[in-house]
């Protein structure tokens, strides 16, 4: 059957109001289950819901342990991370090896010839394999966090894991192909098309930073399918075989930073892809890849463990090795708080990931902003965390591990590590984005109630049912938000031990209710207006993220202790990391109103107006030529295919 003729379609035009629209059709409307976050973020320090700590069964320790033992061996002895790092690829031996050892298949069912690993072990692993080279941790995260088996676990039918997940397994790499050209984070503006032609969909488009794409065997493309008589339409999710006729990877993009990965261009020109490939129905492709997102999510923060934990034994090796002024520089209070700072955020980021990924584990709990926090938090206290590092080293903490090495010193990567991590800032959501998608998810429940006041499109009557249901809500949740157990000294008297961390936790209840109560105030005063208060809302999420991290540095603090394992040391970072968020919160509290946000968006449009462009004077631009973002018209190919399957 020949492929359907059609005409480049014209580049999309889509206002604020549209792109919203899109966002909020994907993301899941309801609530199911009980979320500690969401609850956090209303005033309401739901500590039963994290406390006592959940645990992994007997049974998925043992298989986990075994696993990450191999793995540490084959790490150990097989993987050469400055060989990577120099030659800017991981050699297929190490990638068939990671087969052989069933790495591709930590998170998929035994059944289908899988590990059957759980989150917390598969963290556990990524953060394993990423130590020794960060580039093999986000190959194997790419394949299974958001390539293809996470969203047929989630969604596919059982033919299509029957067809797909056994070779997901043991010997595909797949990809996950959402970003354009010219669409980041507004999938509303999504270009690539996929046309029904009788039993298949022929798809025509460009994407790009296809991590795993230049070596994948099985894709998730994410396309715009349009609405026909007989169809719903919309972005829709497809498995597509890499080797499938017109499709081609145009380049392999290098980085500043994990220079291993096999991020590429993918163009499709007329290929063909069965129906029976097709991810959920029609228009279904955003929720499913936002879904997918919520737990994908959690192998950035892995990925950060593993470089706190690195950095923190750097640190402390370095600092009592390096004198200054008769004493090993660890002594020196400048150095010494920076210590005392990787340590203790170290064990936070720690917490909030073991946390995160048990209760996603047990399925008891929404977890899409925990998620979400997670994710955010570790990202940029990571990168602080490898930054202090690097501060510490000195100037050899700016010099390459192969220049140490040459001239005979240990060969220290902490700049390259510097490097890596820069990237969690800004892949999977940005720090921006992520403000924004935690923000809407914390006023869910207002705009439930009171979201037709603000809407402009709603009827007066509408408006009117809105304004009773909400002063029916308000009624009951604005009292409670006056006083809790954060205001009474002997509440959470089961953390009081040789160090005392109940008052933490009273100041995260109390803090949780000022939190609320600054939402509330800004909903009222802003109303329809809050959603372009970016600033504001990201650091209301900061301070939720601060509080999230707390408690589950309070709450992992005492799981060791009830285990036994370093239980007083714990206390101890928990405490010191306690402190240190503490006064990071205030100075966020003290942001919220006074600020300069206003003054700065009176500087930002005269920027753009060229109002300071005298200020640019006396520079030189290496920039080269060319637009500023490529053509991505769809149609056949003019490069040559640099698809490189792993032999």
């Amino acid at each position: 059957m020949s492929a359907p003729s059609s005409d480049p379609p014209v580049k999309a035009t889509v206002s604020e109001r549209e792109a919203r629209q899109v966002a909020e059709a994907a993301r899941e409307q309801e609530w199911r289950k009980p979320s500690f976050a969401k609850e956090l973020f209303l005033g309401r320090f739901r500590l039963d819901l994290v406390h006592p700590h959940p645990t992994p069964a007997a049974e998925d320790v043992q298989r986990g342990e075994e696993f990450l033992a191999k793995l540490r061996d084959f790490c150990e002895t097989k993987v050469d991370a400055a060989l990577i790092e120099r030659e800017a690829r991981i050699p297929d031996e190490i990638i068939n090896g990671l087969k052989e050892l069933g790495a591709l298949g930590m998170k998929i069912d035994t059944k289908y010839g899988g590990l059957g690993l759980t989150q917390v072990y598969y963290n556990k692993a990524l953060a394993l394999a990423g130590s020794a080279c960060p580039a093999i941790g986000v190959l194997l995260s790419a394949h299974q966090s958001i390539g293809v088996p996470q969203p047929l676990k989630m969604f596919g039918t059982a033919e299509q894991k029957e067809a797909f997940l056994p070779r997901c397994a043991r010997t595909d790499i797949s990809a996950f192909l959402l970003t354009e050209p010219d669409v980041g984070s507004d999938p509303a503006r999504l270009a690539t098309s996929a046309v029904r032609d009788g039993d298949d969909y022929i798809l025509d488009g460009v994407k790009l930073w296809t991590t795993n794409g230049v070596v994948a065997d099985l894709l998730v493309v994410m396309a715009r399918v349009p609405k026909t008589e007989g169809g719903k339409g919309g972005i829709t999710a497809f498995v597509v075989e890499t080797n499938s006729p017109g499709i081609t990877v145009e380049n392999r993009n290098a980085f500043m930073g994990l220079r291993g990965i096999e991020n590429g261009v993918t163009r499709f020109h007329q290929v063909r892809v069965p129906a029976a490939n097709r991810i959920g129905p029609e228009g279904a492709g955003l929720k499913i890849a936002l879904t997918t997102l919520n737990t994908g999510r959690l192998s950035l923060p892995a990925s950060c463990v593993a470089a706190g934990k690195w950095c923190l034994k750097i640190a402390r090796e370095w600092s009592a090795a390096r004198e200054q002024w008769g004493k090993p520089i660890a002594d020196h209070e400048a150095v010494g708080a920076k210590i005392s700072f990787i340590a203790a955020t170290t064990f936070a980021l720690e917490a909030v990931l073991d946390l995160s990924s048990q209760m996603a584990d047990e399925d008891r709990n929404d977890i899409r902003i925990e998620g979400a926090l997670a994710k955010l938090y570790a990202s940029e206290m990571g990168w602080l965390i490898a930054d202090e590092l690097v501060q510490i080293r000195g100037g050899r903490g700016f010099e390459t591990a192969a220049s140490l090495a040459a001239r005979g010193e240990r060969a220290v990567p902490a700049e390259q590590v510097l490097r890596d991590l820069r990237i969690n800032r800004i892949f999977e959501g940005s720090t921006e984005i992520m403000h924004l998608l935690i923000a809407r998810e914390a006023v869910d429940a207002h705009l439930s109630v009171a979201g037709d006041l603000i809407d402009p499109d709603k009827s007066l009557t509408d408006k009117a049912k809105a304004g009773a249901n909400a002063g029916v809500f308000y009624a009951k949740w604005l009292p409670k938000l006056v006083a809790g157990p954060g205001q009474l000294p002997n509440s959470y008297g089961e953390f009081k031990r040789e160090v005392d961390l109940s008052p933490h936790l009273r100041y995260v209840e109390r803090t949780a209710r000022k939190l609320a109560r600054s939402t509330f105030y800004a909903m009222s005063r802003w109303q329809g207006r809050m959603e372009t208060k970016q600033s504001f809302l990201g650091r209301i999420v900061d301070i939720g993220a601060e509080l999230f991290a707390m408690s589950a540095a309070c709450v992992r603090a005492e799981l060791l202790r009830s285990q036994g394992e370093n239980g007083r040391e714990a206390y101890q970072l928990a405490d010191a990391f306690c402190r240190q968020s503490r006064l990071r919160v205030e100075e966020l509290f003290g942001r919220l109103w006074s600020n300069t946000d206003t003054v700065d968006r009176k500087v930002v449009k005269g920027v753009m107006a060229g109002t300071y462009q005298w200020l640019e004077q006396g520079i030189v631009d290496p920039s080269g030529e060319g637009p500023w973002i490529a053509d991505a018209t769809p149609g056949p190919s003019k490069t040559d295919n640099v698809h490189r399957p792993v032999t």
